[in-house]
């Protein structure tokens, strides 16, 4: 675990010092507690404390943040909740992080338009709450607690994903703050444009690397009529994943399908305190009319039927449905009871629906040699799943096998049309494979970018592309 070590810690001047100092008093936060805290995220990576850390409260704080940041040439970071897998908000060059706890409102809310308007630092939970009086929801669900300005930098996806898409398709527009300390805004209300480049869909997944995010206009839903969810056990993984392959290819607009491997289903039981069977299994859900819901729930129930699927369960009332989802959303945490005082190295791909069962049977055999527990779940509906391996954090021996599982894995998925992640993102842990992905000249394209938005190299630096290269 050696990447941070590689990279050189900008100092912070000291007149840099004095004008934070002046401009945010008590909100300069210097407190070696304050730092480490924002120094850590999810990934395996150790801690890594940035130099101060700032709790703007209006974009005009944000602006004057950044400005003194380019002025003395001082990294910054973004910091959202910290639920990051790979690395993304830790400040690896120093510098400042900018904490969106206190940039917390609903903004806007145009139900008319299916559009709500909020601040970064909005969490997913909240922005449901709020708009609930509306009858709309807003469905991106990538399990954790995430803020709004988090799943719009990482392009996060989730359980939903399936039937509503990912950040990518419903981020109408955003406000983002510049090196030079301008605000731009990406795009208008408007459904559909031809006018430009397209902005927007260049800052989402962007990572904090281009510029500040400090407002985020996303697409709402009406809440479905008829919502009912089920699970379905398997014999094998691989009889698990046919059955998702020819759901999706039979054109039923599932709203969600989840898979979970033995395993993931062992520490789900152990952690919530559920007495699901322990096999591979698929969590459905069905969203629509009364009828539509039947009728989708009639053909995905024959389909898993023909590939062995056995003891179709019903969870109909809200209550049962929100247990089996939180199970299945805290399956992070239930993987790391497997093994008390070890460390989550968790990795994702996406591959084409058509190729997924021989991604996901090959890296299951893979991970049958190795030393360490693991589990595998998945976003399976729209091709992604996930790979958590539960190392012991004082063996370099076993950080090292880790490291070529997910190698040789975003390699098959890669040799298989697919991406090195589906929704964690780049963060440090995936930027070697970007050139093998994407090729030489397009990631080239990307540095001229990153040099063009951010000539100073102040935002996020050390994550996504290289600098240097």
């Amino acid at each position: 675990m050696t990447v941070l070590d590689k990279k050189a810690i900008r100092t912070l001047p000291e007149a840099a010092i004095a004008a934070f100092g002046q401009r945010f008093g008590e909100r300069f936060i210097t407190s070696m507690a304050v730092r480490e805290h924002h120094g850590t995220d999810e990934s395996p990576y150790p801690v890594c404390p940035p130099e101060a850390v700032i709790f703007p409260r209006d974009t005009d704080e944000v602006v004057d943040a950044v400005k003194i940041c380019n002025q003395y040439k001082v990294p910054v970071i973004p910091f959202g909740i910290g639920s990051s897998l790979e690395g993304h908000v830790l400040p690896i060059e120093g510098g400042v992080t900018l904490d969106f706890t206190e940039m917390n409102k609903v903004l806007a809310i145009n139900a008319e338009d299916f559009t709500v308007t909020v601040q970064p630092g909005v969490i997913r939970t909240q922005l449901n709450e709020e708009i609930r009086h509306t009858g709309l929801f807003f469905p991106i669900d990538p399990g954790a607690h995430a803020s709004i300005g988090g799943m719009t930098s990482t392009r996060a996806s989730g359980t939903n994903a399936v039937r509503y898409g990912t950040m990518r398709e419903n981020v109408v527009s955003m406000k983002v703050v510049t090196a030079a300390g301008k605000v731009i805004r990406t795009s208008s209300r408007a459904r559909k444009s031809s006018s430009g480049y397209d902005l927007t869909r260049l800052f989402v997944g962007s990572e904090g690397t281009l510029g500040i995010i400090v407002e985020v206009t996303v697409r709402v839903y009406p809440q479905p009529e008829a919502v009912t969810a089920a699970i379905c056990n398997f014999p094998t993984l691989e009889s698990a994943v046919q059955s998702v392959i020819e759901i999706m290819q039979s054109g039923v607009a599932i709203a969600r399908v989840e898979f979970m491997d033995t395993r993931a289903v062992k520490a789900v039981n152990a952690y919530s305190k559920l007495t699901l069977k322990e096999t591979p299994l698929l969590l459905f859900e069905f969203h629509g009319s009364e009828t539509g819901v039947r009728e989708q729930a009639e053909i995905v129930q024959e389909i898993a039927k023909d590939n062995g699927g056995m003891d179709f369960e019903w969870a109909e009332r809200p209550e049962d449905r929100k247990r089996l989802w939180t199970a299945r959303h805290n399956s992070h945490y239930s993987g790391l009871q497997l093994r008390p005082g070890s460390r989550s190295v968790a990795t994702d791909v996406c591959v084409p629906i058509s190729r997924l069962a021989e991604c996901v049977s090959e890296t299951a055999q893979e991970l049958e040699g190795m030393p360490f527990p693991y589990t595998i779940v998945g976003h399976v509906g729209d091709g992604n799943f996930h790979v958590q391996m539960l190392i012991d954090p004082d063996s370099r021996e076993e950080w090292e096998m880790s490291e070529g599982i997910n190698r040789r894995l975003v390699s098959r998925a890669i040799r298989m049309d697919g991406t090195c992640s589906g929704e964690h993102g780049v963060g440090i842990h995936k930027m070697e494979f970007l050139k093998e992905e994407h090729g030489e000249d397009a990631l080239q394209l990307m540095r001229l970018i990153k040099h063009a938005y951010d000539p100073n190299n102040i935002f996020n630096p050390g994550k996504l592309v290289s600098w240097d290269a």
